[in-house]
């Protein structure tokens, strides 16, 4: 049985290593959905309360964060970044330093 397209951005996701990030357009090819960047967050937002994907190393093109700055949300991603020893500087992860490409 072929995997979902749901189950693919998963595997891709839950791939990512500490200390990585990737962004949703990347994690969408990655998963051989391209363009597909959008369903990458609506199948985030699917995930289960107790789930162990890495949801929280996948952010925006521009190295940001997508939760409103300053949220519980925002926040708690933040948080869980910092704990993997990425740097921010003013909100913003630089991608040359911490992007993961599949290696």
């Amino acid at each position: 049985m072929m995997a979902t397209n749901r189950e693919r951005i998963w595997q891709v996701i839950h791939s990512i290593p500490s200390g990585k990030v990737s962004t949703y357009g990347r994690v969408a090819a990655m998963a051989g959905l391209p363009k597909q960047a959008r369903a990458v967050g609506r199948y985030l937002s699917e995930l289960p309360e107790n789930s162990k994907i890495p949801w929280h190393r996948v952010i925006n093109a521009q190295g940001k964060l997508s939760f409103e700055l300053g949220s519980e949300r925002f926040l708690c991603q933040k948080l869980k970044l910092q704990t993997e020893d990425i740097l921010f500087s003013n909100n913003k992860i630089n991608l040359k330093q911490y992007l993961w490409h599949g290696e």
